[in-house]
């Protein structure tokens, strides 16, 4: 796959937003629908319903599916409701849209006698494309179905509060931003990634909050090999000072199963940095002996200069 093949792949988000939405439901609705999320009866818990999205998606018959979720809820008063959320993702606006989002609602009331409540984040980059409602009429008879929207480019005026906020989906719309403004700039994303990285150790989160997130920036925020790279190697340095080893290389490796190129560079790059040879084995999969070998290649002054 070629880098330009590879970042248009890896620019396609819907896979790491359903990952989100499983972890953290109740923050996605407080972030993006916080009037609907204040009538919903937390305490009782809720229900990701894989089984009946896939059967509402698929007799539906339309189109590809997007990154779609389909939560059972309980609202204050009691009563069991069902929330499908959209989360649109494409760079290009649809002009049908609106009877999609409609066809899901209809299909899943049909099916379930149920409740649904269809809600829309767009993540798209047309500032001018936020479709809301589906309208039909034939003589008389007309057909109006409208649902609630959130269109991340406008938070773009909101910096300051995303930069504040304990939420982890300020990260994840912060990240989003950014990955859509250095499309064709790669350095400029790279000194993002490092800064959207590092914000994450300081805004409180735990350590499964900064992998699931930094799972999110690294994937969407694709970077040319030699950056890719160089990424790491600022993050490694990162956890170093700050003694928090969260987000090292050996996470990423784990993440990338099955990547053998660089390991070779990355473990010489380690060996600048004066990085414990435990570590680099595990970052790497390199054994011991072999780290040993890659130190004697190096010249023995160069390492000490590195090292102090």
């Amino acid at each position: 796959m070629t880098e330009k093949h590879k970042q248009t792949h890896r620019d396609e988000y819907d896979s790491p937003w359903k990952e989100l939405i499983d972890e953290y439901f109740r923050a996605f609705m407080i972030f993006f629908f916080p009037e609907i999320a204040a009538e919903i009866d937390w305490k009782k818990g809720y229900t990701m319903l894989e089984q009946e999205l896939r059967r509402i998606t698929r007799e539906a018959k339309i189109g590809r599916r997007f990154a779609d979720k389909l939560i059972r809820v309980w609202k204050i008063s009691g009563e069991e409701t069902w929330v499908l959320i959209h989360v649109e993702v494409q760079a290009q606006q649809e002009t049908d849209f609106s009877h999609r989002t409609y066809i899901y609602n209809y299909r899943g009331h049909d099916l379930y006698s149920s409740p649904v409540v269809s809600l829309v984040v767009f993540a798209d980059d047309n500032p001018k494309w936020r479709p809301s409602e589906y309208v039909q009429k034939l003589w008389g008879c007309r057909t109006v179905f409208r649902f609630p929207t959130a269109k991340i480019l406008t938070y773009k005026r909101r910096w300051k509060q995303l930069k504040e906020s304990d939420n982890p989906f300020a990260v994840v719309v912060m990240s989003h931003l950014k990955t859509l403004e250095t499309r064709k700039n790669p350095d400029n994303r790279w000194k993002w990634k490092i800064e959207l990285t590092k914000s994450l150790y300081k805004r409180g989160f735990n350590k499964q909050d900064i992998l699931n997130l930094f799972r999110f920036i690294d994937w969407i925020m694709a970077l040319p090999e030699e950056l890719d790279r160089s990424f790491y190697q600022e993050i490694v340095k990162f956890e170093e000072e700050t003694k928090m080893r969260y987000v090292t290389i050996a996470e990423r490796v784990g993440m990338e199963k099955g990547i053998e190129k660089g390991k070779i560079e990355t473990a010489e790059n380690m060996l600048k940095m004066g990085l414990d040879k435990k570590m680099i084995c595990q970052a790497t999969g390199l054994t011991e002996k072999e780290i040993d070998v890659l130190k004697l290649k190096a010249s023995p002054r160069k390492v000490r200069q590195q090292k102090s």
